[in-house]
């Protein structure tokens, strides 16, 4: 059973919990253990709000909701007909950095959103000298999890439109594009024009099926070559991947969609970005010239930015004081 399986790896028996239904079911621990587990916290952090199961959130005395698709969580919470809400919680945190500036086409609605990043273990993600540097690879769903979402007269795709904009890129390179993807098989005309312009697609659930297949993925990879949801892009929200964070942190030069996260990070060497096929297609050259340069940038991001001791000290520090 994967859960078993992540359960051992990171050592967490008895200190993981999965809740299956209302807490009628439960995998890890009982259910009196983690009522009492909640009840001694100082806080919940809630990924997503995904824990909302009375009376378990609440028995915390403290709740953050940390989002981690900005545009399609402040779009539902502010549409009066929808009953997707984030209400109910003591702090609330987006990683779109950009939520709130002039030029973010995201609503706020009352939300008070503050800004974290994606974290990321160093220790658990070394520098790897493993790998062809001329093999970009990303992990990543053709449709991704939501449909489009309109906002203010605007229509928000979803990632498959911006795969189509950049198909050719690799063509146009003397690098070896690779992505492990989930497609339907109704997709099989994009999955041909893929392969067709040069992607090797390889199956996800046999490639990084689990943590461990994950992290090896990453690790033995080249560089990373990945769009963005069009919602991320289009809002300018300033999303940043947690894929990406962990291709940065193994020293994997990053070549990814521009959301906005210009503002934010230092885009150039080892993360370079674009918003514009050529642009693109310069990158990889970019990277592939000067790899060594690159990589080195790549880790240096990833320990000055996404740290998990220092990107959940600050969140912490924020809402325990």
């Amino acid at each position: 059973m994967y859960f078993r399986k992540v359960q051992d790896e990171f050592g967490l028996q008895g200190r993981m919990a999965l809740i299956l239904v209302d807490m009628r079911s439960i995998e890890g621990v009982t259910c009196d253990e983690i009522l009492d587990v909640a009840h001694s916290s100082a806080m919940l952090v809630n990924i997503s709000g995904h824990l909302d199961i009375e009376p378990l959130t609440s028995a915390f005395r403290c709740k953050t909701y940390v989002d981690l698709d900005p545009g399609f969580t402040q779009i539902w919470h502010s549409e009066r007909t929808s009953d997707f809400r984030v209400g109910g919680h003591d702090f609330y945190y987006t990683i779109g950095e950009n939520v709130g500036n002039k030029d973010c086409l995201i609503p706020l609605d009352g939300i008070p959103w503050r800004k974290t990043r994606q974290p990321v273990v160093l220790d658990y993600w070394p520098v790897s000298r493993e790998g062809d540097s001329r093999r970009f690879t990303t992990i990543a769903t053709w449709r991704g999890p939501f449909g489009p979402v309109t906002y203010a007269g605007r229509t928000f795709g979803s990632k498959v439109h911006e795969f189509r904009r950049y198909v050719g890129v690799p063509g146009e390179t003397n690098a070896d594009f690779e992505i492990a993807l989930n497609i339907h098989p109704a997709d099989y005309k994009d999955r041909d024009s893929r392969q067709q312009n040069c992607w090797r697609l390889v199956d996800p659930m046999t490639v990084v099926r689990d943590p461990s297949s994950f992290h090896r993925y990453v690790q033995t990879s080249g560089a990373e070559f990945s769009v963005a949801q069009q919602m991320y892009v289009d809002t300018r929200s300033g999303w940043f991947s947690d894929r990406t964070v962990r291709y940065l942190a193994s020293g994997k030069p990053v070549l990814v969609q521009d959301t906005g996260f210009r503002r934010n990070y230092p885009v150039g060497t080892g993360l370079l970005s674009f918003s514009t096929v050529d642009e693109a297609i310069m990158g990889v050259r970019k990277i592939t010239d000067d790899y060594s340069e690159h990589a080195s940038a790549a880790r240096r991001i990833a320990e000055e930015y996404f740290d998990s001791n220092r990107v959940l000290g600050e969140l912490l520090s924020q809402t325990l004081g």
